[in-house]
This record gives C-alpha cells, structure tokens and sequence, in this order.
C-alpha cells in the first residue's frame, strides 16, 4: 500500500526530469515524454485535493487515448507531436471543422492538454514569483481567465471560479512539491518552467501553422 502511495506521490524533480527528455535535438516533441509529463502534472492536482478534479480528469481522459494511440498499430506514427500532426493530416483523421467521425484524433485529444498546460504554466510561473501573502486562488484564476477559461462554457467558467476559492495556500503547494524548503521550491520551478513553456511554444507554432488551433 505504501508503494501505491509513492506512486500517487507528486515530485517537482521528476516532472522536470521528463520534460528535459520531451525535445529531440531538432525540437521534435516526443509524445510519450508529454505523456509522461502529464502524469506528473496530474498528480500535483490531484495531491491537493478535489478542488481541481474537472481539469485533472479530463486530463487523465486525454492521457488514456493519446497511450492507445502510441500502443496501437501505428503507434510508430505517433513518436513525435510532429509526426503525429503529419500522420493524421495526411489520413483526413482529424475532424478540422466541426465535430465528425474522428473525436478522439492525437491531434484534438493534445490540443486539449496543450490549452490546460498553458494555465499550469502561468499559474505555477505566479506561485514562483508569489510572496508569502499572495493568495494561491487570486494566481489562479488569473492563469484560467488567460487561458483556459477562453475555452470553457459559462456553466464550467462559474464552476472553476468557485472552486478556486477553496485551493490550498501557497505553504501546501510549496509543500506538496516535496524538493524542500521554499527557496528550493522557487529556485526548481525556474528550472521547470522555461522547459514547459519551450514545449508549449513549439505545440502552438505547429498547430497554428497547420490550423488545428481551433480544432472542434
């Protein structure tokens, strides 16, 4: 039982290990590093609580699908974000305009990971910069309002706003980074952030190139 709980168990350090591994030396994304960073990303919401149960669900959905596609037949297709994008543009297997026959497309199921990671990235870039008054729920929602609220239907817009006034303050989340005190949290997150927002900033060049930044 308390191995399961060593999995369950968020790790800053092992999220920016994965993430150092996500580029190729060309700046290919390999998927299974974004997976794995994801599964990282999803413990850390999960550690505090229920509060952010809608987004790490999803997420967790996502993940399921974009691990069938790299372990199913074509999963040689599916190494890279790039080779994915290529694949399944070339095959019509992604539904460009509306909803169609492909809702579970590698390129739809990312984008949706790509839109929550940019509201991690923000909220965890004001956590870094935050003092000790700060209040966690303020940097939030200013991260959501930037980013994934753009994305989201009033009714879930009104649910997040709420459920960000119950997160845990800024002493829990340094805590459940479990590298250290304060200083070591601030100074790992400087390490980790700029590694997540190259990801992020190579994923939007491509899918705005390829017009899948909108995808239904």
């Amino acid at each position: 039982m308390a191995g399961t709980e060593e999995e369950q168990k968020f790790s800053l350090q092992e999220v920016l290990d994965t993430y150092k591994l996500c580029l190729s030396d060309n700046k290919e994304i390999y998927l299974e590093h974004y997976v794995a960073g994801w599964q990282g990303l999803v413990k850390l919401l999960n550690s505090l609580g229920n509060v952010f149960g809608f987004i790490s669900n999803d997420a967790v959905n996502k993940i399921n699908i974009l691990v069938t596609h790299l372990k199913g037949e074509n999963g040689s297709r599916y190494v890279t974000v790039q080779s994915m994008v290529k694949y399944e543009l070339e095959n019509e297997l992604v539904d460009l305009s509306k909803r169609g026959s492909h809702p579970e497309s590698g390129c739809r199921t990312l984008l949706r990971l790509h839109r929550a990671l940019r509201w991690l990235e923000l909220f965890l870039e004001r956590l870094r910069t935050s003092g000790e008054d700060s209040k966690t729920s303020v940097m939030c929602s200013e991260a959501y309002g930037e980013s994934l609220s753009q994305h989201h239907p009033w009714v879930i817009r009104k649910a997040a706003g709420m459920a960000f006034c119950m997160i845990p303050g800024r002493p829990a989340f340094f805590e459940v980074m479990n590298v250290g005190p304060p200083e070591q949290v601030v100074a790992k997150l400087g390490e980790a952030l700029p590694l997540i927002s190259e990801v992020y900033q190579i994923t939007e060049e491509l899918y705005t190139r390829h017009n899948l930044i909108d995808l239904p």
